[in-house]
């Protein structure tokens, strides 16, 4: 049988006249795409027309939700009362099943986004709060979440599918944890190099860290971000040479 490993991306981070990204050329690339809903970026207008291309490519639409930040870009912790946060969560994926729905698409599950998702993965009341607005909305939808981190476990008790994520250009510690982004080397740019780590993920399950001692890591998905210098090479090289070993890419998540 076919090894298959869903390979996404963040998009619908665009904002009027500022561009971020190139979603159009990434969508051929991914199987699933973590769409902006308003708060850290995207526009009304933008996040449409990335759905409608999500759409037309068969990709499958999760909603990327986070702090409400958009001069930080969503990658500022905050420290938001559970019920804010709950009623943020909910806000914002109602948001994007509204704009999915006239794309012709629909939402298909919950990806956080930055400072949210990296406080989530170890931080209980925050996490639980995101948890209780996926269930309010639709218990069905899956949480994405860091490979190996808490959140996983304790949405799993709470009844949610859970998607473990690993991120094909950032860096690892020896612990699992994510090299800081104000660190050396935590974003990693050698499109062979990411390709090569991705393979050794799947083949071998985990990846060789910052400190140089190989990393178990057992992941359901491959994020690249879409905002990266280089995202297309990197998500194609990606696909290229995980299709040349046999490894479909394929979304976690069902199709319309």
């Amino acid at each position: 049988m076919l090894k298959t490993i869903d390979l996404n991306s963040d998009l619908g981070e665009s904002f009027g006249q500022w561009s971020m990204g190139d979603d159009a050329a990434i969508l051929t690339l991914v199987s699933s795409a973590n769409v902006a809903c308003g708060f850290h970026a995207g526009s009304p207008a933008g996040i449409l027309e990335t759905l409608k291309a999500a759409k037309a490519q068969s990709v499958v639409v999760g909603a990327h939700v986070a702090y409400p930040d958009l001069v930080g870009f969503g990658r500022r912790n905050m420290d938001v009362a559970s019920d804010e946060l709950t009623a943020d969560v909910i806000y914002q994926i109602g948001a994007l099943q509204g704009l999915a729905r006239a794309a012709g698409t629909e939402v298909r599950y919950v990806k956080p986004h930055g400072a949210l998702y990296n406080t989530i993965a170890h931080h209980e009341r925050q996490a639980l709060a995101v948890i209780d607005a996926i269930l309010a909305v639709n218990p069905q939808l899956p949480l994405v979440g860091l490979a190996g981190s808490p959140v996983l476990a304790l949405a799993q008790q709470k009844g949610l599918k859970t998607i473990a994520e690993a991120f094909a250009d950032r860096a690892y510690h020896a612990d699992g944890s994510l090299v800081s982004r104000r660190e050396a080397g935590s974003v990693l740019h050698d499109a062979g190099q990411v390709a090569q780590r991705m393979l050794q993920l799947i083949t071998e399950g985990g990846v060789d860290s910052i400190e140089g001692k190989f990393t178990p890591i057992q992941a359901d998905s491959i994020c690249v971000h879409g905002d990266s210098p280089g995202a297309i090479a990197m998500a194609a090289e990606i696909r290229k040479l995980l299709e040349s070993q046999g490894i479909a890419i394929r979304a976690f998540a069902p199709h319309d």
